[in-house]
């Protein structure tokens, strides 16, 4: 499943404003009771009252019977108008009495045990309603082990009810099983093999959470990761049950003529009363997490590949008609997926068939389910007026990364969700190489640095701290986390870095060809990869079971009379949850000196452990080695250095750790201008902006005049100044650390100081650089037509993060610059950085571009949530007061995880609206976590994560928070989800 959440900071990728937020705690890349605006809500409510009606609620057990203009400094004035857009599911029923939460049940992953029974064949038959479907799985059932099983036969289920239940061909008797809120049970199951037969009716259009089988915008759609397939049948609901099933549909065919499932088309055909009926065969076994419905009206984009055995796969991108022209990117970025898939991994698609869906109504990214994706609109349609440079690359990352899963997830499986980082971690490290591959491979690790820093550093240090194979978990969904997802691909490229490209491919193959069809554990991606390389990797697996982020301290020393360097490491791990005692991790650094004219010194040989080690490659220079750093302490000796060097440590970010090492500021700027790893270029300038900052919050906590050092001026304006380096890596380089990344560092966060300092700074850059700043903005502009390649992307990242600066001054000329450039702007990506820029900046010219904006774009539900975000996350005063006045736009819809996200995940990432001092923030927070638990307890679960490290922050505001946590947590019926993050929050 897709780790990426529709992030509001990457509506502000290329305009120079991007800022961490919080929702990237939640990976992704997996409505409510305020005022409603649908014109239906008043038959879907009859419709829900009469079915009412015929039913009893029992927990969540059903029982009971079957029934464009320019703008200038003066705008315009806004005229209101509903946002032309289908993006909702059907309205939720009239609040009813709510239920009382079940007791919390914690899982444990040493409590796993293998199934009792197992199932070989799935058929499943869904007859689709308007009002209820009914869903019929028939189900060839065996036991788990040869000798046999007198075991009870334990299926889950949530909001069903079951209309019958039989065991080869006979109906069961009521005393031969029992049902509760969450199982159905066959007390006596016969010895051996045997046939079941359950149907079970379901109500998809009142289904908010849009897990199992929902209905939205009138489509029907599935998601089943990780447990919500027990919302369509009763079913042994965990991964390591593999069938093979078969999938047939009926429907009315004026209101569903698509009907797609997972696999190959069997059979299709008209039915009588207006209907038809299709009928799906997947030949793979898979876990029930990856089966896929969807129904309705779509029409597709259809392409072709020749995968590299000469077969041909059909390509279908399906979505409404009207979106049809903005899935040309999507479909390039498939194919060049399933190339890249071959050639880098020899890895070929297995079916005819592959179909992608798109769907506005979605609480992840997209889903991997076989042949059959499922993906958030934004993360499929994009056309250059619509869609920025971060959604266009975005699309190519995410279409990659559900391609990839077909063998890393599907044909190799979890065998709990306990192992998720196996699919997942290794899935983000593929689509990761990937987009470099397709782009600027250092500004792509840089962007992916960033976002560990920004979010999953913080939960590492925070109470839902924990490992990328958690050992326990209340709900799963809340296990989506950039741990599992980011860092894990962070320990699959460590394997990358220790066995080079040619030993990780020998790895993936010896995976596939040992576990192809199976459910497996991380230890078997480990010994596959030190089996194929004949290597002992002793205590890297750690870093499936420690949770925290190692921090690592380097110290070095020169002997000229030996000619030797030293670098001395030791390394801590911090206590976190449950883990107040941490074991040495295995670190792997690369390292490269640099001689005193800026140059890599050959390495030749290094010293540790009692033993000498040859560095060579059959005779050639080697400039940078990896030095594998597993003991709490360790020394690493340099021979023949006929100079003292500068060490670059850690090229490349070879490990997810902190690195503090004894580099001066003059070593720092050294490497600023001279490494040879563009990465540890930008990551010196970033040190030295940290330290800057936390120098002038310092300063400014003590009332002292803040005053910038010439020294980060002039580095950082040789760097814009340079024509040699990439564009877009210049962008990143002149971009200062978040606010996040700042506040995180100190031991009590402090974010109006932060805000005051990184303003401080971006302003007084801007005006001492403001003639190489708008040299760069207006050499880097150009009429051609709108192209997503490396070259222009990297072009518009520098212009647009150059008028960023420019715009905070607030000046009239710069005012007018960006005026111009959001007035002649020929694409979303120009256009939307240019308001960002001028939204900077309270007043009326901000005030004007927001509205004229929205005016151009009202009718496009994509291009609004970007205007909803962009809102959202303005440090502005009195924010609070806007962002609660847009839930009651016409355009906005609680039901809409893609809306909540942009809105209030915005909100959350803005450091001085939410954390306001007086609580209006928390107060916000509070009352829309508990409003969207009724809805959608996935996102609201997302939503509460916000609160998490409230206690870093003073007295005055944990006060604040701690209470908004305990009135959340107090809520009756409140769900399982928000209750696991909420829950752990307080305790910390």
């Amino acid at each position: 499943m897709a780790r990426r959440l529709v992030n509001p900071a990457a509506a502000c990728q290329g305009c120079g404003l991007v800022k961490a937020g919080f929702l990237g705690v939640f990976s992704p890349f997996h409505s409510q009771r305020l005022p409603l605006s649908s014109p239906k809500r008043g038959s879907v409510q009859k419709n829900y009252s009469s079915c009412l009606a015929n039913l009893t609620k029992e927990g969540s057990h059903w029982t009971g019977t079957r029934s464009r203009s320019s703008l200038s400094l003066h705008s315009s004035k806004f005229v209101s108008k509903r946002t032309a857009c289908l993006v909702a599911t059907e309205p939720p029923p009239a609040a009813t009495e709510e239920p009382e939460m079940d007791f919390p049940k914690e899982i444990f992953l040493k409590d796993y045990k293998k199934p009792d029974y197992l199932f070989d064949t799935v058929d499943l038959e869904f007859q689709l309603g308007s009002d209820e479907t009914i869903v019929t799985s028939k189900i060839a059932v065996s036991p788990g082990n040869e000798a046999g099983t007198s075991s009870p036969l334990v299926l889950h289920g949530r909001d069903l009810k079951l209309l019958s239940i039989k065991v080869n061909g006979t109906e069961l008797k009521s005393d031969k099983y029992t049902v509760d809120p969450r199982h159905l049970t066959i007390l006596t199951p016969p010895a051996g093999v045997f046939n079941l037969e359950i149907v079970t009716e379901i109500y998809p259009q009142l289904n908010t959470s849009l897990e199992g089988l929902y209905r939205t915008t009138g489509n029907f759609c599935t998601q089943c990761e990780a447990e919500g397939f027990r919302k369509i049948t009763y079913f042994q609901d965990r991964p390591d049950v593999m069938a093979k099933y078969t999938c047939r549909i009926e429907g009315d065919k004026t209101l569903y003529p698509v009907l797609l499932s997972n696999g190959n088309l069997i059979k299709q055909g008209d039915l009588e009363g207006g209907k038809h009926y299709a009928l799906w065969e997947d030949p793979f076994k898979k876990p029930c997490y990856l089966f896929a419905l969807v129904a309705g009206q779509y029409e597709c984009r259809e392409g072709s590949f020749v995968t590299c055995s000469g077969r041909k796969v059909t390509l279908r991108i399906w979505t409404p008609a009207e979106d049809l022209p903005k899935t040309s990117h999507a479909m390039y970025s498939l194919k060049e997926a399933m190339k890249w898939d071959e050639e880098v991994f020899g890895l070929e698609y297995d079916l005819d068939l592959f179909n992608i869906v798109v769907t506005p109504d979605f609480n992840m990214g997209a889903m991997e389910n076989k042949s059959l994706n499922v993906f958030q609109s934004r993360l499929v349609l994009a056309s250059p007026e619509t869609a920025t440079d971060g959604d266009y690359a975005a699309i190519l990352g995410v279409i990659g990364h559900e391609y990839f899963h077909n063998w890393t997830g599907n044909r190799v499986t979890c065998r709990d969700w306990f192992q998720l980082t196996l699919k997942e971690g290794l899935t983000v490290f593929r689509d990761q190489e990937f987009s470099s591959d397709l782009g600027c491979r250092t500004v792509k690790r840089i962007a992916d640095v960033s976002k560990l820093r920004s979010y999953q550093f913080p939960q590492d240090a925070g109470p839902m701290a924990h490992p990328i194979r958690p050992h326990s978990y209340i709900k799963m969904d809340n296990f989506y986390t950039v741990t599992v997802y980011e860092k894990g691909a962070e320990v699959v490229r460590m394997y990358k870095t220790l066995f080079g490209a040619s030993g990780f491919r020998k790895g993936m193959d010896l995976y596939f060809q040992r576990h192809d069809g199976q459910a497996v554990t991380c230890e078997d991606f480990y010994s596959a990869m030190c089996d194929a390389n004949n290597a002992q990797l002793p205590n890297f697996l750690q870093w499936y079971s420690q949770a925290g982020t190692p921090t690592v301290k380097v110290t070095s020393a020169y002997d000229a009379s030996s000619q030797t360097f030293s670098l001395k490491f030791s390394q801590e791990v911090p206590p976190t949850p449950g883990q107040p005692m941490k074991e040495p991790m295995f670190i792997p650094v690369a390292v490269g000196l640099v001689d005193s004219t800026g140059k890599d010194m050959p390495l030749t040989s290094i010293y540790s452990d009692g033993i000498l080690r040859t560095v060579s490659n059959d005779g050639q220079p080697i400039f940078t080695t990896v030095l594998q750093f597993n003991k709490k302490e360790e020394e690493f000796i340099f021979n023949n250095v006929p100079e003292r060097p500068v060490p670059s440590l850690l090229r490349g970010y070879s490990a997810p750790i902190r690195l503090d090492s004894d580099l001066t500021e003059s070593d720092l700027y050294f490497l600023l201008a001279n490494d040879s790893d563009e990465f540890n270029r930008w990551e010196a300038g970033q040190v030295l902006a940290r330290k800057l900052m936390l120098s002038l919050v310092a300063d400014f906590q003590q009332q002292k005049t803040l005053a910038l050092n010439p020294k980060f001026v002039d580095g950082l304006r040789a760097i814009l100044r340079s024509t040699s380096l990439d564009k877009e890596f210049i962008a990143k380089a002149i971009t200062l650390p978040g606010q996040g990344e700042i506040m995180d560092m100190m031991a009590v966060a402090d974010p109006d100081a932060v805000h005051a300092v990184r303003t401080f700074i971006k302003k007084e850059l801007a005006s001492q650089l403001k003639d190489d700043l708008l040299a760069a903005a207006t050499s880097n502009r150009s009429s051609e037509a709108y192209a997503f390649n490396h070259d222009n992307v990297a072009r518009r990242a520098l212009k647009n993060t150059c008028l960023a600066y420019l715009t905070s001054m607030n000046e009239p000329d710069v005012t007018e610059l960006a005026l111009k450039e959001y007035n002649s702007a020929t694409n979303m990506t120009d256009q939307f950085a240019a308001l960002a820029a001028l939204s900077q900046n309270p007043g009326q010219v901000r005030d004007d571009a927001l509205l004229d904006f929205y005016n151009k774009w009202k009718h496009d539900y994509l291009v609004v949530s970007k205007w909803f975000a962009l809102q959202a996350t303005l440090d502005i005063p009195g924010n609070v007061a806007n962002v609660r006045k847009l839930l009651s736009h016409p355009a906005f819809d609680m039901r809409n995880p893609n809306k909540v996200y942009s809105l209030i995940g915005g909100f959350c990432g803005s450091p001085v609206s939410f954390h306001a001092k007086d609580g209006s923030g928390y107060k916000f927070l509070g009352e829309v976590v508990l409003q969207l638990d009724k809805i959608n307890p996935q996102v609201a679960s997302r939503m509460v994560s916000a609160f998490s490290r409230w206690r870093r922050y003073d007295e005055t505001r944990q006060a604040l928070a701690k209470a908004q946590l305990e009135m959340i947590i107090s809520a009756n019926g409140l769900s399982e989800n928000v209750y696991e993050i909420a829950s752990k929050s307080l305790a910390a």
